[in-house]
């Protein structure tokens, strides 16, 4: 006797054990709206970024928090400390809070607050996408911007509005899809380097995203469309390191860089990550990188428009083990090693000195080449 088998069984996504319909962006938006003086504070502020990353605004963007989110009361203390900090730097620096619900994994690891928001293992993703936007919105309340990772494009329609800039990973930048939906997006967005180091992955990525391209997507309401884009002109390259070529923070390393933006026709200019590859997975090292970095600015550098900074309420980062949460060290990573919070407003001050150095050597500058030019023309009349 011959076994009959369906064959549609053998052929449709076998490997899928369970699924779940989700509620469709337009219909969360709907439910967790964004207030006007909300979405008119984003608009600033995007606006504001864009200023510094084509050097109309000569403040840096600092975008600095936790490596990820994983306790929504943290997160809350953590963004209330900072919305005072970045008032008082607000001549000088421009404060953008890291809020990242994703995390991308190598191998395996917890995956963020989207997928496991309750850090026991069930993986409802319907209850973190709800999370996500509501701290988002609670966030940016304080009139405190707010950065994230895009990885999985699904979930940008869910968070995208409440979003001043954002980032695409190192192992994601040389991704199509990614450069496509940069493509289409309103956001200031800054590519890594690869995670082996290579800068040309996130220059080519920049050059790629600011132009126009046709793609699928999904659009608010959950429908499979064709989706036209032209091009998103606030793109820039982010030097975080490398496994392969070591850190690249340097004023060396800077002016590599921006030779290979100009030789793409890339105007923008340049940000540091002063965690991952060039702090070498160290958190406390990323005080070295801030230092020389902050002599660079010091010195009259004016390619750096930008740094990232993991910071949290405590310093270092703990071993988390699913569906014991309970054992956890309030206020410290559960992913990257992290500065804490004394060290981090310590190292905001530090950049926005180097901010205003910068600013008093190039005004002396300045006068120099005035009173230079004043003097030659003196001397042609005589």
């Amino acid at each position: 006797m011959t076994n009959t088998v369906d064959d549609s069984e053998q052929t449709h996504f076998k490997g899928v054990v369970h699924s779940q319909i989700l509620t469709n962006p337009g219909a969360m938006i709907a439910k967790h709206p964004c207030p006007h003086d909300i979405e008119r504070f984003i608009s600033k502020t995007r606006r504001e970024i864009s200023d510094i990353i084509h050097g109309k605004d000569d403040r840096l963007l600092v975008v600095i928090g936790p490596c990820s989110i994983h306790n929504i009361t943290e997160a809350i203390e953590y963004a209330k400390k900072l919305s005072i900090v970045a008032k008082k730097h607000v001549s000088t620096l421009l404060i953008v809070m890291r809020v990242y619900f994703e995390k991308p994994r190598t191998t395996v690891g917890w995956k963020g607050l989207v997928y496991d928001p309750h850090l026991d293992g069930t993986s409802n993703i319907s209850d973190g996408l709800q999370l996500s936007r509501q701290l988002l919105l609670t966030i940016n309340s304080f009139h405190l911007p707010c950065a994230c990772e895009f990885l999985q494009p699904m979930i940008v329609p869910y968070v995208s509005d409440l979003v001043s800039w954002a980032a695409i990973g190192a192992r994601t930048t040389e991704s199509q899809i990614h450069r496509e939906l940069v493509s289409g997006l309103n956001i200031p967005i800054g590519f890594k380097n690869g995670s082996n180091g290579c800068v040309q992955t996130a220059v080519d990525a920049c050059v790629t995203s600011g132009m126009a391209h046709a793609s699928l997507s999904i659009d608010h309401w959950g429908n499979i469309v064709s989706c036209y884009t032209s091009g998103n002109e606030d793109v820039h390259v982010v030097l975080r390191g490398g496994s392969v070529t070591g850190p690249n923070y340097s004023s060396k390393h800077v002016m590599e860089t921006q030779k290979r933006l100009k030789a793409n026709n890339v105007t923008s200019k340049i940000m540091i990550d002063c965690s991952h590859g060039n702090s070498l997975k160290d958190g406390e090292r990323q005080k070295h990188v801030i230092e020389d970095i902050c002599q660079q600015i010091a010195n009259g550098d004016q390619s750096i428009m930008g740094v990232m900074i993991e910071s949290n309420l405590v310093c270092g980062r703990q071993t988390f083990l699913e569906g014991k949460k309970h054992l956890l060290k309030y206020g410290q990573s559960i992913t990257d090693s992290c500065l804490g919070w004394d060290v981090s407003t310590a190292q905001l001050q530090l950049l926005a000195e180097s901010v205003a150095d910068r600013r008093h050597r190039n005004y002396q500058s300045k006068i120099v080449s005035t009173e230079s030019v004043s003097n030659t023309n003196v001397n042609h009349h005589q």
